[in-house]
C-alpha cells in the first residue's frame, strides 16, 4: 500500500498519479485524517487491498502533504552511517545516538522552507512509521510493528547546534520547515528491498549525497527493538533513521543552503521531495 495525504484527506495511490480517498471509499469507516489511519493500521492495509482504479481521480505533485502530521513521538539517529560519522569527526557508535525534531517543524514533500540566520545543511533519511506499539519488541519481530518507510530530510541549523555547553541538536533541527516527509507512506512489502534501498539528494541539479540504506550501522529493525526497550513506540511514531555522508557541514570548504536553491530528495522505490528555500542569513 501507499498512503498519502492528498489536500488534507487520506488516501491510497492506486496508480503513480491515482489516487482513492480512504473516508469515501469505505463510507466513513476510515477518518480523512491521515493521523488517525496507523491507529487501525491492520484494517486500513487490509481495505487498501480491495480497491482499484475505478473510483481513483487524478493527483498532482502539488496535492501531495505531509503523511505523518502529527507524530506523538519523533525519535531522530545520529552518526548512524559509518562515514557520516567520520566526516563528523566522531567514531562510529557502539548504541543509537538518539535525538528529537519537534512536531512544529514537520512539513510537507513540496514547498518553500525559509532559512533561519546561520548555516542550513541537508540530510536524507529513511523514516520509517510505526503502525503496531512496540514494547520490548525483538529484532526479529521489529518489522511487524512498523506500518511503512518514507523520504525525510532531517534539515539542521549548525551555528545552533554546536552553540553552548552542550550540543542543541533537537532545537537546530526544529525550525518550521526542518521535517520534511512524503511524499508517500509505503508499506515495506511494495520497496524492492526494505533493508536496501538506495537514498541521496541534490542541490541545484548536484548530486551531495547517495548511499545504501543497507550501510545503516543499526538497521531499522535492530533500532525498533533497542528504542522500545527503552519508551514503547506508538502507532504512528516516527523514527529519522540517520543520514550518509556527504553534508554541507563535512565538506572542505564547508557548503550550506542558500535562498534560491532547489533541494531534490529522493529514496528508490518511495518517491521523491522538491523544496526550494528563501530568507538566510
Amino acid at each position: 500500500m501507499r498512503l498519502a495525504d492528498i489536500k488534507g484527506r487520506a488516501a491510497v495511490l492506486t496508480a503513480p498519479d491515482r489516487a482513492v480517498d480512504l473516508a469515501e471509499a469505505s463510507n466513513g469507516r476510515f477518518s480523512p485524517d491521515i493521523q488517525l489511519a496507523y491507529e487501525q493500521w491492520d484494517d486500513a492495509k487490509a481495505f487498501a487491498a480491495t480497491l482499484d482504479d475505478s473510483a481513483s481521480t487524478p493527483v498532482a505533485a502539488e496535492d501531495y502533504g505531509n503523511p505523518i502530521p502529527r507524530p506523538r513521538q519523533i525519535y531522530a539517529i545520529g552518526l548512524n552511517y559509518t562515514a557520516h560519522a567520520k566526516e563528523s569527526g566522531f567514531a562510529v557508535p557502539d548504541q543509537p545516538t538518539v535525538f528529537t525534531k519537534f512536531v512544529t517543524c514537520l512539513t510537507g514533500p513540496t514547498g518553500e522552507v525559509a532559512l533561519p540566520p546561520g548555516d542550513v545543511d541537508w540530510e536524507v533519511e529513511l523514516v520509517a512509521v510505526i503502525g503496531k506499539a512496540a514494547d520490548h519488541v525483538t529484532v526479529a519481530d521489529a518489522w511487524d510493528h512498523v506500518a511503512g518507510l518514507t523520504v525525510g530530510q532531517d534539515l539542521s541549523e549548525r551555528v545552533l547546534q554546536r552553540s553552548g555547553p552542550a550540543p542543541q541538536f533537537s532545537m537546530a533541527k526544529s525550525y518550521p520547515g526542518f521535517g520534511p516527509m512524503g511524499p508517500v507512506v509505503v508499506t515495506p512489502d511494495e520497496v524492492p528491498d526494505r533493508d536496501d534501498l538506495e537514498l541521496g539528494c541534490l542541490i541545484d541539479g548536484e548530486h551531495v549525497q547517495r548511499s545504501r540504506t543497507s550501510d545503516l550501522v543499526f538497521s531499522v529493525a535492530e533500532l525498533v527493538a533497542w528504542l522500545s526497550a527503552i519508551t514503547p513506540l506508538l502507532p504512528g511514531d516516527i523514527i529519522f533513521t540517520g543520514t550518509p555522508s556527504g553534508v554541507g557541514m563535512g565538506r572542505k570548504p564547508q557548503r550550506f543552503l542558500k535562498a534560491g536553491e532547489e533541494l531534490v530528495t529522493y529514496i528508490e522505490g518511495i518517491g521523491t521531495m522538491r523544496h526550494t528555500f528563501s530568507g538566510g542569513a
